[in-house]
């Protein structure tokens, strides 16, 4: 089953239904820790703050459970914007640790001109870095739906599935092992976005 983790951030059911949609994948949106340890793939996801985001994690008590179950057990993760940033080990918003679980760290978008507005509000397009099965039946020329002001800087560029071009190059699809993250909105990104939410529980 896929669980998606509800730390109290962001609209999971809009997720949910796109997970349905995908596929009729059954999922859940929960927080409860014995169905977390009962996942065959789990979905970070959400909108805020970074640090409102750990703490969270770490008052439902979820931090020791989400870490075996993904860095001793390799259940398959996906984070998905906020969630993509959480993988990281530091950032820049709030001053922040992360979960670590890719290294490198969450910085803001800094531009010296008026071109490239902050956030990153719309459609653009993911280069593909490496090839991954996450990217089955997805074309060059797909673009994806990004709100963010802030973009995870990879340590190791290995780490770098996807980029993107906005002022800068950034990463827009990270993995590592088991570890997957998004930058951009699945479900808010039409046929492309449910294709890649199927790709994860199908192939990954």
């Amino acid at each position: 089953m896929v669980v998606i983790i509800d730390y109290g951030l962001g609209n999971l059911n809009s997720l949910g239904n796109s997970i349905n949609k995908a596929g009729g994948f059954e999922y859940v949106i929960t927080n409860d820790l014995n169905t977390i340890k009962n996942a065959d793939k789990l979905i970070l996801a959400g909108v805020g703050a970074f640090g409102k985001a750990m703490d969270n994690i770490k008052n439902l008590n979820l931090l020791d459970t989400l870490n075996k179950k993904v860095l001793v057990d390799k259940t398959p993760i996906i984070g998905i914007c906020l969630g993509m940033q959480l993988l990281s080990s530091f950032s820049e918003e709030g001053n922040c640790d992360g979960l670590n679980w890719i290294k490198g760290n969450t910085i803001k978008f800094v531009f010296d001109s008026d071109t490239y507005r902050i956030p990153n509000v719309g459609w653009n397009t993911v280069i593909k870095e490496k090839q991954n099965k996450l990217f089955t039946n997805i074309s060059d020329e797909s673009t994806f739906y990004f709100t963010h002001s802030y973009h995870f800087e990879p340590q190791n560029k290995e780490n770098i599935l996807g980029s993107t071009q906005y002022g800068i190059k950034f990463a827009s699809i990270v993995n590592h092992e088991n570890i997957y993250g998004v930058q951009f909105h699945p479900e808010k990104s039409h046929k492309q976005g449910l294709e890649l939410l199927s790709n994860f529980i199908k192939y990954i």
